[in-house]
């Protein structure tokens, strides 16, 4: 598992990597000046992409705390990490764009970022109860 996570990390630094890029490309392309979503996909993923992997990795190399519900718990982390993030990735866009969004597209935008927040909390979660379980 610890090499699954690693793998994992490398995945996430290099989408992060990628949005950084596109943030900075795309809000240079636009001539966009300003405050933008596009800016924190960037740190969102090492964060709680990469980084969160590498700890990962660590806590399964000293606790070995996986087990057969882990794959199904992090699904569910990563299935919020990217709908959060495309929740972001859209939301940006328009700013960028200057998109003019009606109460309820707006409203689905703020929702699709809320479930992968959801998703991602809950996930969280469940994996600290694993790893909590094995450390005591």
């Amino acid at each position: 598992m610890t090499k699954r996570y690693a793998n994992m990390a490398l995945i996430y630094a290099l989408i992060a990597i990628i949005f950084g890029v596109f943030y900075r490309e795309f809000t240079k392309f636009s001539h966009f000046i300003g405050v933008t979503n596009l800016s924190v996909i960037h740190t969102h993923y090492f964060l709680l992409g990469m980084f969160f992997f590498l700890v990962l990795m660590l806590a399964e190399k000293s606790l070995s705390f996986s087990g057969k519900n882990t794959g199904k718990v992090l699904i569910v982390y990563q299935l919020g990490l990217n709908i959060t993030g495309i929740g972001f990735l859209i939301r940006g866009l328009t700013q960028v764009w200057g998109t003019e969004l009606s109460t309820a597209a707006d409203a689905s935008i703020s929702g699709i970022s809320g479930i992968g927040h959801i998703l991602l909390g809950t996930g969280l979660v469940l994996l600290l109860l694993q790893i909590r379980k094995k450390a005591l």
